[in-house]
């Protein structure tokens, strides 16, 4: 027998007493720990929902600064897509030569909205040069963009007015670029983007905005999360 403060117990009943004492402080730590897990956790949820709400917020301040460029190709197929490069090389060597100096991208939409005629040409020059007969069309319109990196700048998904050129059918994967600022990769092999773009595009953005869309991924999020 096992006498306790004020009570005697058999050895049987001083397991049990022991054993339950054990469990109950077991369930003691296990509640804590999953309310600090839960505490964790529904501050997790409020941050990304702080990124999601600021990422769409500079989505939409970007989308009133900056024209892009797309162009669609007839088809997946190699000779196709080949086609595709180099009808987007002709354009923007074009449009190297040809546009002014444009200080916003409203600018730089209406000088290809007054050449859209001269765009279509040589898009369809290029592809006749190259033995193709797919038909040409060129239109400003706005686009649904996916999320979308340009050397060390990312663009988070959205509509944003664009060139747009179609080849043949346009059933083949896109190629994009930024008319302006001036994003279009100076190398397309290391995808290295002008510097001067991105003079541009920072100012026409906040610190932050600008922040958000130069930064990598994964410290995009911790700077989020770890910031004030």
């Amino acid at each position: 027998m096992k006498q306790g403060r004020n009570e005697i117990y058999l050895p049987e009943e001083y397991e049990i007493i022991c054993t339950s004492r054990r469990r109950r402080r077991r369930n003691r730590i296990c509640v804590v720990i999953a309310m600090l897990i839960g505490a964790v956790l529904t501050g997790s949820v409020l941050r990304v929902r702080q990124v999601n709400a600021k990422v769409q917020e500079t989505q939409q301040e970007l989308a009133g600064e900056v024209f892009r460029f797309h162009v669609l190709a007839n088809s997946d197929s190699e000779k196709d897509q080949a086609l595709k490069m180099k009808v987007k090389e002709e354009v923007l060597s074009y449009m190297k030569r040809e546009l002014p100096a444009a200080e916003n991208a409203a600018e730089t939409k209406a000088w290809v909205e007054a050449n859209l005629d001269e765009i279509e040409k040589l898009t369809g020059r290029v592809i006749r040069n190259e033995g193709f007969g797919y038909s040409a069309h060129a239109e400003v319109t706005k686009c649904d963009f996916p999320d979308k990196s340009y050397g060390d700048v990312t663009f988070p998904a959205g509509r944003y007015e664009a060139l747009r050129i179609e080849i043949g059918a346009g059933d083949g994967h896109n190629w994009w670029c930024v008319l302006y600022p001036n994003l279009c990769f100076l190398d397309a092999v290391h995808a290295v983007v002008p510097e001067e773009g991105k003079e541009e595009l920072k100012n026409v953005l906040t610190d932050e905005e600008y922040d958000l869309v130069t930064m990598g991924t994964d410290f995009k999020i911790r700077w989020f999360f770890l910031g004030d």
